[in-house]
């Protein structure tokens, strides 16, 4: 049967190839724009939302401060004069253009994981964003940490190239959650303790301090993680940035801002029934029992209880219920059982104004208490908290809200 080509065979249209290959480069541009979502590239490297991957976020570590380089396709200060293989090389192996090596706040420990087809995509959506001039100094870090030739040894003990392999017993849902969350997501790069180098060692997802906040515990233990979430509330939270336990609010909001409020329903669930699953998680990782809490003679949960009827249950209510959508409930919620205290300390003396998304523009906020409390009051309503409705936790020390007020003063 002959056909022209333009006209149709058995019902299909035979387009021209170079339409089909338009055609077919759109289509990964987009797919290549999704996955810079997924990998929340925007909340590092765009600091003015008028001129995205420009860079100049400020990233604080503990070893100083680095600031997010221009990714845009600039030829003097973004990407303009590198190859794909120079881009391929810095998301899988931490090398840049010329060979110097990259830091790990740019989490290629994670973005190693990505299939060539991903890496493809994403380079090929970073040609298409407008090119900014925009020169930044992305190494401030003091001496000697400043002399890049260290990561050579700390990638031999920390680093390992490899790619995302599905695991067979599992489910594709659960093996792309896991690609998400281990790779694309870098979850881990917050949420597992960083050992004395930086590196990611400890208890997996059992949660870790970053930029003066705590990135919570997100296995499935019911007590301190995300256990007692459902699949629905997972999904809410990174879709809207809020849900009955919890609002995101520090280097989070700027995650749900940039990214996950914009993933797909399918990925998002993805997500969550990874992470509720445990899988690829040791069992002693996550699977340990509550503590007894303190009893109701402790001096400390005495005065808290004064000070919450007094200044917190207005919103809270008086059983710690919250009220949905607005103030979340305190009763059993593992945010606060945390075994890690600074962002509960934090949020009390700073306040905070959490993630506005698409869903919910309107964010609900906390207010400041550090002009009303002093720190043993601070600790004491903390302990209280952390003690009552199903909650059990270590007492809150007036020492550590004094260090936390000292670093508030120093930002």
């Amino acid at each position: 049967m002959k056909t022209l080509m333009g006209l149709s065979l058995a019902g299909v249209a035979l387009l021209p190839l170079s339409v089909w290959a338009a055609s077919t480069e759109y289509q990964d541009i987009e797919r290549g724009r999704y996955i810079s979502v997924l990998g929340d590239c925007a909340a590092c490297h765009t600091a003015d939302d008028s001129q995205p991957f420009s860079g100049g976020v400020a990233l604080e570590t503990p070893f100083g401060t680095l600031l997010a380089p221009n990714i845009t396709p600039d030829p003097d200060t973004g990407l303009g004069h590198w190859r794909y293989e120079d881009f391929k090389a810095a998301m899988t192996e931490g090398i840049g253009k010329g060979g110097y090596h990259l830091y790990p706040a740019m989490p290629y420990p994670s973005y190693t994981l990505m299939p060539e087809k991903d890496i493809h995509d994403l380079w090929s959506y970073l040609q298409t964003v407008t090119p900014v001039e925009n020169d930044v100094e992305a190494n401030q870090l003091p001496f000697p940490f400043s002399i890049r030739q260290v990561m050579m040894g700390w990638n031999w003990l920390n680093f390992d190239e490899k790619t995302f392999e599905p695991d067979p017993e599992q489910s594709d849902e659960i093996n792309r959650g896991a690609y998400l969350v281990e790779s694309l997501g870098h979850c881990g790069t917050c949420h597992t303790p960083r050992n004395f180098m930086g590196g990611e060692g400890g208890d997996k997802f059992a949660g870790a301090t970053i930029e003066g906040w705590y990135a919570p515990n997100i296995t499935p233990n019911a007590h301190v993680g995300i256990g007692g979430w459902s699949e629905d509330e997972l999904v809410e939270y990174l879709q809207t940035g809020g849900n009955r336990f919890d609002f995101a609010s520090g280097p989070m909001a700027d995650e749900v801002h940039h990214s996950s409020q914009h993933w797909t329903d399918d990925d998002l669930y993805a997500v969550a029934r990874y992470l509720l699953s445990g899988a690829g998680l040791e069992s002693d990782d996550w699977d340990r029992e509550p503590p007894e809490p303190l009893s109701e003679d402790n001096a400390q949960v005495r005065a808290g209880s004064h000070i919450y009827f007094d200044r917190c249950s207005g919103c809270h209510t008086s059983d710690g219920g919250g009220e949905y959508g607005i103030f979340p409930q305190l009763a059993s919620n593992p945010v606060v059982n945390g075994d890690n205290t600074s962002s509960l300390i934090r949020v009390v003396l700073a306040g905070s104004r959490p993630v506005a998304t698409d869903a919910k523009p309107t964010a609900p906020a906390m207010p400041s208490f550090a002009w009303n409390l002093n720190d043993e009051e601070i600790a004491s309503v903390l302990t209280f908290v952390r003690n009552s409705w199903g909650n059990a936790a270590a007492a809150v020390s007036p020492g550590d809200v004094a260090d936390m007020r000292e670093a508030l003063a120093g930002e």
